[in-house]
């Protein structure tokens, strides 16, 4: 058996060969497998897939592609290098108080937290509706959601998630709150649209 090449000799559990042992061995604990179980699924040796993860066997193409299936995931997956960026700092949007971050793993989704202090507008005609979908938790304080015909109450540490193709809007109830929302692309979209922002 070959090893993988690019994993041998690159600083052994320091390197991408620790990360990839290191990631077979997580992956197989949060399976909530022994050692025995998962060399069982890739028709390996118990003692070969514990030097494996020990770093006493030298890493082989062959085995790594039978333990990606085992452990339901991709070669590519299981040996993608770490995010040397992983720390994203937010836009600020100080005319709508809010502040957003993009997701890099997910181009398309973005994470917003605002702060509001108005009610949702009593006038239906300023409910929005646009493809996508919405994911919002109260950090603190007190939203109303209207969302179609039906008007929630979302309490600090609640979530809600919605089709924003329901006409819907959100504010605040009996002062300032603070919401986290998570936004497909459409959903983001139809929101920059609306907003201007």
């Amino acid at each position: 058996m070959g090893g993988l090449d690019g994993l041998d000799g690159l600083g052994g559990l320091d390197g991408l060969d620790g990360l990839v042992r290191k990631r077979i061995r997580a992956l197989r604990v949060a399976q909530g497998w022994s050692l025995a179980e998962l060399a069982s699924r890739a028709h390996l040796s118990q003692s070969t897939l514990s030097r494996i993860e020990n770093g006493q066997r030298r890493l082989a193409l062959d085995q790594l592609v039978v333990l990606a299936r085992a452990l339901d995931t991709s070669l590519d997956q299981l040996v993608e290098t770490a995010a040397d960026d992983v720390v994203t700092n937010p836009v600020i949007d100080a005319a709508h108080g809010l502040m957003r971050w993009s997701m890099k793993a997910e181009p398309g989704m973005s994470v917003v937290r605002q702060r509001m202090t108005n009610p949702p507008p009593d006038n239906p005609a300023r409910m929005r509706a646009h493809p996508g979908r919405e994911w919002l938790v109260v950090l603190s304080g007190t939203a109303v959601l209207l969302l179609g015909n039906r008007r929630l109450r979302v309490e600090t540490n609640q979530a809600v998630e919605f089709p924003t193709m329901l006409p819907h809007a959100i504010g605040a109830e009996g002062g300032p709150c603070e919401i986290l929302g998570v936004f497909d692309r459409d959903a983001r979209r139809g929101h920059q649209n609306a907003d201007g922002a």
